[in-house]
């Protein structure tokens, strides 16, 4: 397969031509033969729930993650959900996170029964900023849980630091940024635990739900095996409170298939993420950096503008697909209100949520196509 990091240059896109915001099709057309004889093996041998493919998969992807152990699920909420069983995280306790994220997050946190303590975001980063957690930590906290938001790794070295000093571990959310370095070091590995998802929309997406832990620990990565296969180091013997949280063998399969090109998929997202950053220098816009020390893996390209609405019906009605990531901060979604925030608890959050907006990105967008998106949004500015 050619990478899409070093493709010849594309042919000018036709004006008005739609560029949408994720095209998983272009990125399975040329694994096809590739993944069909995977998923044909995998039936063969009648690998359906782990097996084979997905212990394989997850040796795979410990090496890829520089931890020793990578235990697969069926989902990264899942995947969350039992990192805090593993930290035997429950009810009167405290998890400190981010307000701006996806729910899944907090969502493990009210599971086990804690209570989800928010801080708010560096304005620069869209991640949990160091310099505001000290004062969030209570007798009760009982981890940190950040998420390395849009594939930019958060603030590891003083967030750990602040962990080491309270006694309480840190479990990475790992989910959108598979394979970013914090450090020179693949993310995932430096906290207690991580968390990965396998969502079809991820940098590595199964053709389907699935998600995984990472660790170096041996006691928590057989606990995490047990949890996963309802509470059960053998057949029909049960442990402890168990779920059914295994990833089915078909996923396995593909995901080893497509883990081979994260590395060029990574690079050719790079090279996306460059050629917006020099094109829209002169624009309005606040676009999106790596914090010193960090290589993101671009998950999203999160652009910043006071009149974002205007400007999402603006690419739409010309064919330019965008998104929003995410509209409404988690301490004012209305499942949490209990935890009794307010608007205005999070002031950086909240505007960020105001003005943001995701432009396409993903491995297969030509430069045509990064022009024509280009081209729409200075024709934005220039009315």
């Amino acid at each position: 397969m050619n990478d899409p990091a070093n493709s010849s240059p594309s042919p000018v896109l036709p004006a008005g031509e739609p560029v949408p915001y994720l095209d998983l099709a272009a990125q399975m057309r040329p694994l096809r033969a590739e993944v069909d004889a995977a998923i044909a093996a995998a039936l063969d041998r009648c690998s359906f729930v782990l097996g084979p493919d997905v212990a394989a998969f997850e040796r795979e992807f410990a090496a890829v993650c520089g931890a020793q152990h990578c235990v697969a699920f069926n989902s990264g909420t899942s995947a969350l959900h039992v990192a805090l069983r593993l930290l035997d995280i429950g009810p009167g306790d405290e998890v400190i996170t981010t307000p701006y994220t996806f729910v899944a997050t907090s969502w493990a946190i009210r599971y086990v029964g804690a209570r989800p303590v928010y801080v708010d975001i560096d304005d620069q980063t869209f991640n949990l900023d160091p310099l505001k957690v000290g004062r969030a930590i209570t007798p009760r906290t009982k981890a940190m849980l950040p998420v390395h938001l849009y594939g930019q790794p958060c603030a590891l070295g003083p967030l750990l630091e602040i962990c080491q000093h309270a006694g309480i571990p840190l479990v990475e959310d790992a989910a959108q940024a598979h394979g970013a370095l914090y450090g020179g070091r693949p993310v995932g590995a430096l906290g207690r635990l991580g968390a990965f998802s396998f969502y079809p929309g991820k940098n590595l997406g199964a053709y389907g739900e699935g998600g995984a832990l990472t660790m170096n620990d041996d006691a928590l990565a057989a606990r995490a095996r047990s949890l996963r296969d309802h509470g059960s180091t053998r057949r029909y013997y049960h442990d402890e409170l168990g779920y059914n949280y295994r990833m089915e063998g078909l996923q396995g399969a593909i995901l080893r298939v497509k883990l081979q090109r994260l590395a060029a998929w990574t690079a050719a997202r790079r090279r996306v993420a460059r050629r917006y950053q020099e094109l829209l220098a002169d624009t309005p816009l606040r676009l999106p950096q790596e914090a010193e020390g960090s290589q993101s893996v671009w998950h999203l390209f999160v652009v910043r503008h006071p009149d974002r609405d205007a400007l999402k019906a603006h690419l739409e009605a010309a064919g330019i697909g965008c998104a929003l990531h995410y509209p409404l901060p988690l301490h004012l979604q209305k499942c949490f209100a209990d935890l009794g925030y307010r608007e205005g608890d999070f002031p950086v959050a909240e505007q960020t949520a105001r003005e943001c907006l995701a432009l396409p990105i993903y491995p297969e967008l030509t430069d045509a196509q990064i022009e024509r998106v280009v081209a729409v949004i200075k024709g934005f500015f220039q009315r």
